[in-house]
């Protein structure tokens, strides 16, 4: 057992009994403290064949939604070996309950972007096509689509810095940027060499969205962007998953906001997750490139824990705490993350998309994803 690794509420105690009872081995043996019986709402919530012993599965998604200190688990959803193993909402949501993707609809428009790219539409190591780039001497003419997808394009993108108000995506989202945010962006200047630096930022995010509905139409009207878009993303990702919950939002000037605002109930967050699972292939069909999500979960050459707009379970160097939960998960494993604890956790060693959402703030969200550790854990990789 590493008793260095990022361990669950429910389990601390557990294990300072444990070796409480080591040191007095020579006193007499002392047993386990028994688990609590579970209750009915979480053993229904476990499929009949779950992939794993069902009362430790059962256990560990109760945990979710019941122990203090991890936020409020809405929606937790497993899925092993393309079926449902556990399923389970807090009281006010169910199945049919739309949740906000915040960051993780970052991961959708990185697919997008590949579709595109796949189309002849866009190339991924050219000057990005932002017209105000390309006026001549402007250095920022020089950022590719790849150093956007990675988060290093080098323009001056602060996110959640204090005072709030005055990080660049609050700014964009919802102060001087929000009517046009790709205007808004785009406009920043370079802090930085194109491709020297990772920041991550989602007006980058906004561009990229901004860059789609360019290629899917010359029109500048906000209602011909927003079809366009829509429509694309509908015919060729929605529609082909049955992902029919998704709503995603747009800003006054017909610009996909592809880095916060995408709703979806967690079923259809859980579809896709499989598809990025199988690497852009839905029941035979390749939807996008097998090539492209290669590229995704590859690291970027500025941050191992980043690939094209989705993070990646890499171990950092010693002191630095990541994202996700290297030391408890395969490195091959993959998440789209949101805001306040959204997540579709994708590891095709294990099988497994995990998808939870809810509300959990800083602190909150290590101890729940130590939680989430624990529900992983419980299938071996192959």
């Amino acid at each position: 057992m590493r008793l260095t690794r990022m361990i669950s509420p429910r389990r601390a105690p557990l294990i300072a009994l444990l070796l409480a009872a080591s040191t007095l081995a020579g006193c007499g043996s002392a047993a386990p403290p028994e688990e609590p019986p579970l209750s009915e709402e979480a053993l229904a919530a476990v499929s009949k064949n779950p992939g794993a012993p069902i009362k430790a599965v059962a256990r560990e998604v109760d945990d979710l939604f019941t122990l203090p200190d991890l936020g409020e688990t809405r929606a937790l959803l497993v899925m092993h070996a393309g079926e449902i193993a556990a399923e389970r909402y807090a009281p006010g949501y169910d199945a049919n309950t739309r949740h906000i993707s915040w960051s993780m609809a970052k991961s959708v428009t990185a697919v997008m972007i590949g579709m595109l790219v796949a189309d002849g539409r866009l190339r991924l190591d050219e000057s990005a096509p932002v017209p105000r780039w390309q006026r001549p001497g402007d250095a920022r003419g020089e950022i590719t689509l790849r150093q956007l997808l990675q988060m290093r394009s080098g323009l001056e993108h602060s996110e959640a810095t204090e005072p709030l108000y005055e990080s660049a995506e609050v700014r964009m989202l919802f102060l001087d940027g929000r009517d046009n945010m790709a205007d808004y962006a785009t406009a920043q200047p370079l802090e930085a060499e194109p491709g020297a630096k990772f920041e991550y930022s989602s007006n980058t995010t906004v561009i990229l969205a901004d860059i789609a509905a360019r290629a899917l139409t010359d029109s500048a009207s906000p209602d011909a962007r927003r079809k366009a878009v829509a429509d694309y993303l509908q015919a060729r990702l929605f529609e082909p998953l049955g992902m029919t919950s998704v709503v995603p939002e747009f800003d006054r000037a017909g610009t996909l906001i592809g880095g916060s605002l995408i709703h979806a109930t967690a079923r259809d967050w859980a579809k896709f997750g499989e598809f990025l699972r199988h690497k852009g292939s839905h029941k035979g069909t390749q939807l996008v490139p097998r090539s492209w999500i290669e590229k995704m979960v590859e690291p970027s050459p500025r941050a191992t824990q980043y690939g094209f707009q989705i993070w990646l379970n890499r171990p950092l160097p010693e002191g630095e705490e990541g994202p996700l939960i290297p030391d408890r998960a395969p490195h091959s494993m993959f998440s789209l993350s949101g805001h306040m604890g959204q997540y579709v956790m994708v590891s095709p060693a294990q099988k497994l998309t995990v998808v939870r959402l809810g509300h959990s703030d800083r602190p909150q969200r290590r101890a729940m994803l130590g939680q989430l550790a624990d529900v992983l854990e419980l299938y071996p990789a192959e």
